[in-house]
């Protein structure tokens, strides 16, 4: 059974905030993401400043549709002393269940200024279609 105090001290060292001794963290970030709908497709929005196109990877597979990639440190620089270092650098991923009505071989992604967008076609039979009302006599 831990005590108050170590669950505290083990909380903060995993936490994003760096606590005193544990100012570098080996751990990689997760982006976050945004996830909407509009009538023709499911839209994925990631935050993934400083990536590359080619630091990526997208992959669906069974209907999960996986972002991965590697956030890369220009350089480490030792004659510095850091009070605080708060950008996570290392590996990520970041999974979505899709529904299984989506057109998978169709997915476009983009990435402009730090924001990966992915549009995600959906399949025709699960689109909205208007039903008309046929006005007439009835026999």
């Amino acid at each position: 059974m831990l005590t108050l105090r170590e669950a505290m001290s083990q909380l903060l060292e995993e936490s994003v905030v760096p606590t005193p001794g544990n100012t570098r963290s080996t751990q990689g970030f997760v982006p976050a993401l945004d996830l909407s709908e509009t009538p023709e497709a499911f839209i994925v929005e990631a935050a993934v400043p400083g990536i590359t196109s080619d630091d990526l990877n997208i992959t669906v597979e069974n209907n999960v549709l996986l972002i991965s990639g590697e956030m890369r440190e220009e350089e480490e620089r030792k004659e510095r002393n850091y009070h605080r270092v708060e950008r996570r650098f290392g590996s990520f991923q970041r999974s979505v269940a899709l529904p299984n009505t989506v057109k998978a071989d169709q997915i476009s992604a983009k990435l402009e200024n730090g924001l990966l967008h992915l549009e995600i076609p959906k399949a025709e039979e699960v689109k909205p279609r208007r039903i008309t009302v046929n006005v007439g006599n009835r026999n």
